[in-house]
């Protein structure tokens, strides 16, 4: 008997039992959409997470206050960086383009009758150059503003809508802690980067919201919550974190561990590439047990088989058919149960995929080597699972077979 002539009998045998073949293919179509969706969605959580260190600007460290121990023992945040910090890194470090500086808080901010609470950002001038963002109407804030104190704000595009609908906000007023602010632009709308959400954020000159909304608490000048800076390019980046290094070590006269962290875009990526990687591979790990299971599965019904089709295979030996013409058609069975269910449980996992990107910000990513490989170990362990009861087959005495028949 060729090879042709068992896939046939074969698929006329699946199909006579379509109930038991559907439900020996299920473990098989779970196994194989849980694998295939888990790591879509790690490999879409990898592209959000990297699009979104990529909309922070191009080539940009982030220093915080306080070393990576501080930061991770105490809930305040220490008061190590200062305005005159970020103001002597622009000035003396020669691989930085540009600084920017930010103070965060969060407070009410009312416009006539409406009032809602958003993130207040005192900044630099020099934030949309360093952060990469544009004005969508008005102007930024200048360096005069941020000498004098002004009272103006930017603000971003779903505040605008929040506050003022469609009407055009520039020259507005706002109150932010019982001071009145008058709006001179609107950002872009450029959507949520690590946690803050700028569109629905207001940025006021960093001296304005030192001097008028939270106070000094630091005694060398207005404290930071992070600085910005900005590289020549990524091959100075290196270079660039071991001046700003030395500088800040020099200025705040550190003899022992940093009161400071450099953050850069490339470590970011690397530590998260390898938290979502092993998340990913210990989600990949726990939903390939159910292929396991669908392949036992596999096994049972095809040992029940074999004992159900004793009769048939003792006529099939004694006409001639030989022990691999057997073990070949049990074999083929397997596989083919295994397979199929490979390709219907690999379409449910790139469903439930593209649904998890339709309804959440992930992406929609599955690279077509894991598709051809979660189809391969779906045939693989049909072949594995299979053979067993294959050789069982194939190793019934004809005579016997007929007797007990």
């Amino acid at each position: 008997m060729n090879l042709l002539e068992s896939l046939q009998m074969a698929g006329k045998t699946l199909v006579a039992n379509k109930l038991r073949s559907t439900l020996t293919m299920l473990g098989i179509i779970i196994g194989n959409a849980s694998v295939i969706a888990m790591i879509g969605v790690g490999e879409g959580a990898q592209k959000f997470v990297a699009k979104e260190l990529q909309s922070l600007g191009t080539n940009v460290l982030f220093v915080t206050p306080g070393n990576q121990e501080t930061q991770r023992i105490s809930r305040d945040v220490p008061k190590t960086l200062v305005l005159a910090d970020a103001e002597a890194i622009g000035t003396q470090v020669p691989t930085v383009t540009a600084v920017s500086a930010e103070l965060n808080s969060r407070l009410l901010v009312t416009y006539k009758n409406r009032n809602t609470n958003v993130n207040i950002i005192g900044t630099t001038p020099s934030f949309p150059l360093v952060r990469e963002f544009d004005t969508a109407q008005g102007r930024f804030f200048s360096e005069i503003d941020m000498k004098r104190n002004n009272q103006v704000t930017v603000i971003g595009a779903e505040l605008a809508q929040r506050l003022f609908a469609n009407r055009n906000p520039v020259g507005k007023q706002l109150r932010i802690k019982n001071f009145s602010f008058q709006v001179v632009g609107v950002l872009e709308e450029k959507g949520s980067t690590l946690g803050i959400n700028y569109d629905e954020a207001t940025l006021i000159p960093i001296t304005t919201i030192s001097n008028k909304i939270v106070g000094r608490t630091s005694p060398y000048g207005i404290e930071l919550s992070y600085l910005t800076a900005s590289v020549k390019n990524e091959e100075s980046v290196d270079a660039a974190v071991f001046q700003i290094t030395n500088l800040l070590r020099l200025r705040h006269k550190i003899t022992g561990e940093d009161d400071f962290t450099i953050h850069t875009q490339k470590y970011a990526m690397q530590t998260v590439g390898q938290i979502t990687g092993a998340l990913t591979f210990m989600l990949a790990a726990i939903a390939a047990i159910s292929l396991i299971v669908g392949g036992i599965g596999i096994m049972n019904i095809m040992l029940v088989s074999v004992t159900e089709r004793t009769q048939e295979i003792g006529l099939r030996k004694a006409i001639g058919a030989t022990q691999q013409d057997i073990l070949t058609q049990f074999i083929i069975e397997a596989i083919i149960l295994a397979g199929a269910g490979g390709f219907i449980g690999t379409g449910l996992g790139v469903g439930g995929i593209v649904l998890v990107a339709s309804l959440t910000p992930l992406e929609a990513g599955i690279s077509a080597s894991v598709i051809a490989t979660a189809l391969c170990v779906s045939g693989g362990i049909g072949l594995f699972f299979g053979v067993f009861p294959a050789r069982r087959a194939a190793k019934l005495d004809p005579i016997v077979a007929l007797r007990s028949a």
